[in-house]
């Protein structure tokens, strides 16, 4: 693509050198003069072609660098948007491992509490672990 696009490119160069060179000269003046924004041009068809090369290159560039800013934009937004859909399923995903493991701590601890009970009913003390941050139990 890059190649093509410069040899159209350097084929256009060439053409308009031509078109400039060959329409100069008195053969080729205008016939009557006139303004852009007040600009009065005169001269020959050659000059008024090489005019208008220079306004549709300042055109091109113009519209190439509103496209390229436009594909980055939208590439921003779609990594964007892909970022956030990665995220919002790994926090439903933790959110579901950690409902999981609470729901596993609750009846672990539930169990340690009947056997504590079934102990207790039975004349035995009751075992409690030690925790470093946890009040122990009260001795009975």
């Amino acid at each position: 693509m890059i190649i093509l696009g410069l040899v159209i490119l350097v084929a256009a160069v060439v053409i308009a050198v031509a078109g400039v060179l060959s329409n100069s000269g008195s053969a080729h003046e205008l016939t009557g003069g006139f303004s852009v924004f007040g600009v009065d041009v005169t001269g020959s068809t050659g000059t008024l072609f090489l005019y208008g090369i220079v306004v549709g290159a300042a055109a091109l560039l113009g519209l190439s660098l509103l496209l390229t800013g436009t594909r980055r934009t939208a590439r921003r937004g779609r990594t964007a948007r892909r970022g956030l859909k990665q995220s919002r399923r790994e926090t439903a995903a933790a959110e579901q491992e950690r409902g999981v493991l609470t729901s596993e701590r609750d009846s672990a601890r539930a169990q340690a509490e009947r056997k504590d009970e079934d102990r207790a009913g039975l004349g035995e003390r009751p075992r409690h672990k030690q925790h470093w941050f946890h009040r122990r139990a009260a001795p009975r």
